[in-house]
């Protein structure tokens, strides 16, 4: 090919392009799967690359039928044209006119068609990515709902999310990101509700990414896009439900979808939206107001419980006479506070080494850990029984809080708490809480206020929180987001 500039150009001379093909991709040598074959189409040399594994077979030999018994007076003049408009019976078939490009659609799955004499390539979307039926995600269950969750496919996510919005103002922007993964972003909104600002932010953050791969698809995005490498707090929500993302597309946010991952990101969110979840939606209001306040509450003892109860055990003069039975009735000879810290040590040890467990002994393992390790640790005087007991509670409040990430979050936080309780007492403990409120204070989603309702305070807004309001009488979208279309209830065109 002449020029350097002119390199990556398709030419019309079909073997200086499978020179190059062959040169850069290692036909034959490297990449057994990648393949070239060679064809004649209407007495024109031709040629397809394409990669095995990827390509739907039988539209593939559909279409391979109908290229391969045109005759020469069928297709001249203008050959790649009437391939395109008359000859190709599939919708998915566009035009190129760079060999890079060309190098890119065929590795992302397409089939690549050149023909002899022209300075285009037809991209013939043929693929067929392996997946997994879409089942309902282990972490987002409920009791009453659908049971269908997001997938590793890209297209097979949106079509989720359009199957529950049909609205001709939901749009979906495709980006592609990592030099060498070339990993395929989408990003959902519904374009007469979300707040333009918000949509460019997303894209341009995204659009920045610079590295060379994504191989941890979206989390890899959200440390990119998100702007703080080390706050422990999600700055985004995860969900692997359709039915929780149209849900928040409806409210203005913005959806963010990373291929290969079965997790969407959602954003810009509040410190509160990690603490709803799809059951409280799937009740009458009132049962999910009840559920919304035992989850609160779990919440809270996941990180507040041990270190009260530590203060109260060592400084009983702040305990009152009704409470004067809080306490350990035995004594260790390890220090209370890093009893618990051990505890908590070992109790997420169980849980990792089940995950890596073989299913039908991961039950097994839970109960050697809980029962019959906790309980010699007591007999020999490692730990008193309380702290099996108030550990065991906080598991509990750790696996009621609805986003894994808080939840991570909330285990981080605990541990300095009962760091800083068992050293410095009551000090330590308010000035820990302090910090924490600092921490979540500050924190800001894609630049809005990471504690609203309570700062900026919103009463209405906050009530919505503790109660969960009946869906009639919720017409207007989140005021934080400052959305374009506020009232859900309006006749719409």
């Amino acid at each position: 090919m002449a020029g350097n500039e002119d390199q990556a150009k398709i030419s019309r001379k079909i073997e200086e392009n499978l020179e190059y093909l062959k040169e850069r991709l290692q036909l034959g040598e490297s990449n057994f799967d990648v393949i070239l074959k060679e064809i004649t189409i209407g007495g024109k040399k031709a040629a397809l690359l394409f990669l095995d594994g990827f390509t739907n077979s039988q539209i593939s030999s559909f279409i391979l039928r109908a290229v391969l018994n045109v005759k020469r007076e069928e297709i001249t003049p203008a050959p790649l044209e009437k391939l395109l408009r008359q000859i190709i019976p599939f919708v998915e078939v566009t035009p190129i006119n760079d060999l890079e490009e060309a190098i890119r659609e065929a590795l992302a799955g397409p089939m690549i068609l050149f023909l002899d004499g022209e300075r285009q390539a037809l991209v013939i979307d043929t693929r067929e990515y392996p997946v997994r039926s879409p089942e309902e995600p282990d972490i987002e269950k409920v009791t009453r709902g659908s049971r269908d969750g997001f997938v590793e496919t890209l297209v097979y996510n949106i079509a989720l999310i359009r199957r529950r919005i049909r609205d001709p103002q939901l749009r979906v922007e495709a980006i592609k990101a990592g030099q060498r993964s070339v990993t395929d972003v989408a990003i959902l909104y519904l374009n007469d509700v979300a707040r333009p600002e918000i949509v460019d932010q997303v894209r341009k953050r995204i659009k920045s990414i610079n590295i060379d791969a994504l191989p941890m698809a979206e989390k890899s995005v959200e440390e990119f896009i998100a702007g703080s490498y080390w706050n422990p707090f999600p700055e985004v929500r995860y969900t692997e439900r359709p039915d929780v993302a149209a849900a928040h597309l409806v409210e203005g946010h913005v959806v963010i979808i990373v291929d290969t991952s079965p997790s969407v990101m959602i954003a810009p969110v509040t410190f509160f939206h990690h603490l709803q979840h799809a059951e409280e939606f799937r009740h009458s209001a009132i049962i999910g107001t009840y559920i919304r306040w035992v989850r609160m509450l779990g919440f809270l003892l996941s990180f507040l419980l041990i270190p009260v109860w530590i203060l109260l055990a060592e400084e009983p003069r702040y305990l009152p006479e009704f409470l004067s039975f809080i306490g350990p009735k035995e004594q260790a000879a390890i220090p209370l506070y890093l009893q618990f810290i051990i505890a908590h040590f070992g109790l997420d040890l169980v849980r990792m080494a089940s995950i890596h467990t073989p299913s039908p002994f991961a039950t097994a393992l839970g109960l050697v850990g809980a029962l019959l390790i906790g309980q010699i640790a007591v007999e020999v005087g490692f730990f008193v029984p309380e702290v099996l007991l108030y550990t065991g509670l906080v598991a509990l409040g750790i696996f009621a809080t609805p986003s894994w990430e808080l939840s991570m979050a909330n285990r981080v936080v605990l541990l300095l708490l009962i760091l800083s309780t068992g050293i410095f007492g009551l000090p330590g403990l308010l000035g820990g809480l302090a910090v924490l409120v600092l921490r979540i204070g500050t924190t800001r989603s894609f630049g809005f206020p990471y504690l609203w309702p309570l700062i900026p305070f919103n009463a209405k807004a906050l009530l919505s929180i503790v109660v969960r309001r009946p869906i009639p009488v919720s017409r207007i979208r989140p005021s934080f987001l400052k959305v374009k279309d506020v009232d859900r209830m309006q006749n719409k065109p």
